[in-house]
């Protein structure tokens, strides 16, 4: 066999196997987002059990809700699968219901969105996600005025509108914070060299 030809066989192998790894790894990126949006719409439906009606004032057994009272209260958090969740996300455009965690890091993102920072007794909550399609991978999707509603483990429900949307790089954790929001979520971009953010405010008192 001519040198030339031992190359020519050792390329298409390579090709081959260059194939075969790519379609592997897409067969793994499906898989993954697949489980994370099963795992996201299981967690809402527990949540959603848990969760009581929103209080309504003329109620008689109504009580004021405590961050009504002290917006600096914490927000109660519900224990799912290990994990404590303080509420869920609706975007009725998106068809997306979501549960958010308390507390982020890079390993629970694989489960579900995480608050980032902030809270929806503050008006501040910034919350962020895989760039998941069922979870916030179509974030870019979405337009001024689209609605977004947060629901709290006491049934306070939140509701807001986008009001902006903007990139920023992952070291611009300041810019991320900045700025008189009162709902921020933000993804990252396929390869992660940016985060989509969208900036939403408070349309009604919960």
């Amino acid at each position: 066999m001519t040198r030339s030809r031992r190359r020519g066989g050792t390329c298409i192998l390579l090709g081959v196997l260059l194939l075969l790894l790519a379609a592997a790894l897409t067969g793994y990126n499906l898989w993954d987002e697949n489980r994370a949006g099963t795992a996201a719409a299981s967690t809402v439906r527990t949540l959603k059990a848990q969760t009581p009606p929103e209080p309504e004032p003329e109620d008689p057994t109504y009580v004021i809700p405590d961050y009504l009272i002290d917006s600096r209260a914490a927000m109660p958090a519900v224990d799912v699968g290990g994990y404590d969740y303080i509420g869920f996300l609706s975007i009725p455009v998106l068809n997306l219901e979501l549960p958010v965690m308390s507390e982020w890091s890079y390993p629970r993102l694989k489960l579900a969105p995480c608050r980032f920072d902030g809270s929806a007794y503050t008006d501040d909550l910034i919350v962020a996600a895989h760039n998941y399609q069922r979870h916030f991978g179509r974030l870019k999707t979405l337009n001024i005025g689209d609605t977004v509603v947060f629901t709290d483990m006491e049934g306070n429900v939140f509701s807001y509108v986008v009001s902006g949307m903007e990139q920023l790089l992952p070291s611009q954790g300041k810019a991320m914070r900045a700025g008189d929001w009162d709902l921020t979520l933000f993804t990252c971009t396929v390869g992660g060299q940016q985060r989509v953010t969208i900036r939403c405010e408070r349309t009604e008192a919960a």
